[in-house]
């Protein structure tokens, strides 16, 4: 059986093709990988040719075709168990869930003002009361977290909601917002992933500039 393939869109930018890739990549998911860039504000019209929702990422598998970065993230963690991309723990399972499902239905304002951004020079930009009052609760859900699983990840291991939650790291981190101490730990654990710095290098080689990500 040929790997699955992860279609995804331009790596600086596209906050929802990091999701799976770096949940597949850490975990040791094979896959193949292609790109299909975009540098307009509306992604590319190209993106109908493979994804039912003309949106990226889409990943095929063995004739099935799955969007969305958390239903991606979950059908690979089913089919293999092995990765630990779902928590073992019951109780960290349900809780990983939530935290995922909450950040795909969540956090409007931080994720409109401040764009997944590989290549931009850390500065603050002008907040305003619903930016922060997203980063609050981001930082509390983390920090509840860390302190009942240990660390280094969300719920030990890395799992699913460490993928939902890789692009607000980088949110967090070239926005220059503070952080408490061991939300700035986990920032740092993210960071320090082999698949992340592969992630960033190729983001930052890039050559596609969308304005309206420029934030």
């Amino acid at each position: 059986m040929a790997d699955p393939v992860l279609y995804i869109g331009n790596k600086n930018y596209s906050s929802w093709s990091f999701r799976p890739w770096i949940g597949m990549r850490v975990a040791g998911i094979a896959f193949q990988e292609i790109l299909v860039p975009f540098d307009m504000a509306a992604g590319n019209p190209a993106f109908k040719a493979f994804s039912p929702t003309g949106k990226v990422p889409v990943l095929v598998d063995d004739g099935l075709t799955v969007w969305e970065s958390l239903a991606i993230l979950d059908h690979v963690a089913r089919t293999h168990p092995q990765s630990g991309l779902w928590p073992d723990d019951g109780t960290f399972r349900s809780k990983a869930m939530a935290m995922s499902a909450e950040m795909m239905s969540s956090f409007q304002a931080l994720r409109s003002a401040c764009p997944m951004n590989m290549r931009r020079v850390r500065q603050p930009i002008e907040t305003t009361p619903a930016i922060l009052a997203d980063v609050a609760r981001i930082q509390t859900l983390w920090s509840e977290c860390l302190a009942e699983s240990g660390g280094p990840f969300l719920f030990g291991g890395f799992s699913v909601a460490d993928a939902m939650f890789a692009p607000v790291v980088n949110r967090l981190d070239v926005y220059a917002f503070e952080t408490g101490p061991a939300v700035a730990a986990y920032m740092a654990a993210m960071k320090a992933l082999p698949a992340w710095a592969e992630w960033e290098a190729a983001g930052r080689a890039e050559p596609w500039i969308v304005d309206e990500d420029e934030a």
